[in-house]
């Protein structure tokens, strides 16, 4: 018995995690590299990268905040690993965040538009709704 758990111990060095010198749960993991973009070595550079991430993120504020859920895509990797590219990770994740309030924003006002609707409104959804243009400016002939 005692010379079996020897043996146990020779061919297993590691069963302590806490003699583990790698942080890492999964040696494999921690042995793979990480690269900023979903394309891998294929992608940009690291300089290249923190250039696309601020211009996503900045361009976002410009009406066009598909662009954040854009690079929380392309930088998908710079959000899964927290400590790696932290010039990256600061625009990916205020992307993030940016994406999120304003789909929020955007779900609130898509369902009071189609829950609420005319009793909600009142007189002036026919104001609101684009649906009677045409009969508003006299076009469909039955006005």
């Amino acid at each position: 018995m005692e010379a079996s758990r020897s043996d146990e111990s020779n061919l297993s060095p590691n069963l302590d995690r806490r003699s583990n010198p790698n942080p890492a749960h999964n040696p494999i993991i921690s042995s793979s590299q990480v690269w900023p973009t979903i394309d891998g070595p294929l992608g940009l550079t690291e300089e290249a990268s923190v250039d696309y991430a601020r211009r996503f993120y900045k361009f976002g504020f410009a009406l066009l905040p598909w662009l954040w859920a854009v690079n929380c895509f392309y930088f998908w990797p710079v959000l899964r690993h927290s400590r790696a590219f932290p010039q990256i990770r600061n625009y990916v994740v205020r992307s993030a965040i940016g994406f999120s309030v304003f789909t929020a924003l955007l779900s609130a006002w898509a369902l009071t538009f189609s829950i609420g609707g005319e009793q909600l409104f009142g007189p002036v959804w026919d104001k609101l709704v684009m649906y009677n243009v045409a009969d508003r400016l006299g076009l469909s002939g039955l006005a």
